[in-house]
C-alpha cells in the first residue's frame, strides 16, 4: 500500500500565506471548481436550476455571486463556474450533476486550477500592477477573464478582497507573480 500525502498546488502539505505590507495573500486548495454549461434549448431551465442551488441568481456578464454556500462566475453566454467546499459532505461535482441533469454538462475542474485569495487594504493597487483590468469598475462581484504574468485566469472581486484563479501548472509563477508585485506596491 503507497502512503500518498496529498500536497497543494505549490508543493506543499499545507496552505501557504504571505502578508507583505497591508495585503494578505493564501492559497486555498480547500475549494472545489466545477463548470456548468447550459445545454441547447436548455438555457432557462438551466439559469433557474442553478439559481435554486446557488440560493441566488446565476451571475450575469462578467459578474461574480455568493449564495449561502456557493458562489459562481460567469465565463461565457450561459456558461457558469461553481465553487464551493471541497469536501465529501458537499460532493459539488456530484450535487450539481444530480440536481440539473440533462440541463447541463457539468465538468469537475477543481484539480484543473490554483485558487489565491489576495486581501487587506490596497488591493485594487496591486492589481493594477499584474493585469490591464480597470479595478475601479470590478468592485462589489465583479468577474473577468485576464492574464497575469503570462497566465490566463480569472479574477473575482468580492468584499473580502480579490480572488484569483489560475492554472495549477502554474501555481508557482502565479505565486511568484503576486509576491513580487506586493513586494514593487507596498
Amino acid at each position: 500500500m503507497h502512503d500518498l500525502v496529498p500536497l497543494t498546488a505549490l508543493g506543499s502539505s499545507a496552505p501557504q500565506t504571505d502578508t507583505i505590507g497591508p495585503v494578505t495573500i493564501t492559497e486555498n486548495p480547500d475549494m472545489a471548481l466545477v463548470s456548468v454549461a447550459a445545454r441547447l434549448g436548455q438555457e432557462a431551465a438551466c439559469a433557474k436550476g442553478l439559481a435554486a442551488i446557488l440560493g441566488i441568481s446565476a451571475p450575469d456578464v462578467a459578474r461574480y455571486v455568493q449564495g449561502p454556500t456557493l458562489g459562481a462566475f460567469w465565463t461565457a453566454p450561459q456558461c457558469w463556474m461553481v465553487t464551493g467546499p471541497d469536501d465529501p459532505q458537499s460532493a459539488l461535482f456530484a450535487r450539481l450533476k444530480a440536481e440539473l441533469g440533462d440541463m447541463a454538462s457539468i465538468t469537475d475542474q477543481s484539480g484543473a486550477w490554483v485558487r489565491f485569495d489576495v486581501q487587506g487594504d490596497r488591493v485594487a493597487t496591486l492589481f493594477e500592477l499584474l493585469c490591464n483590468l480597470d479595478m475601479a469598475r470590478m468592485a462589489g462581484g465583479g468577474a473577468r477573464r485576464t492574464v497575469i504574468d503570462h497566465l490566463g485566469c480569472f479574477m473575482l472581486c468580492h468584499g473580502g478582497g480579490v480572488t484569483v484563479y489560475g492554472p495549477r501548472s502554474g501555481a508557482r509563477s502565479l505565486h511568484h507573480a503576486l509576491i513580487t508585485a506586493a513586494k514593487a506596491v507596498f
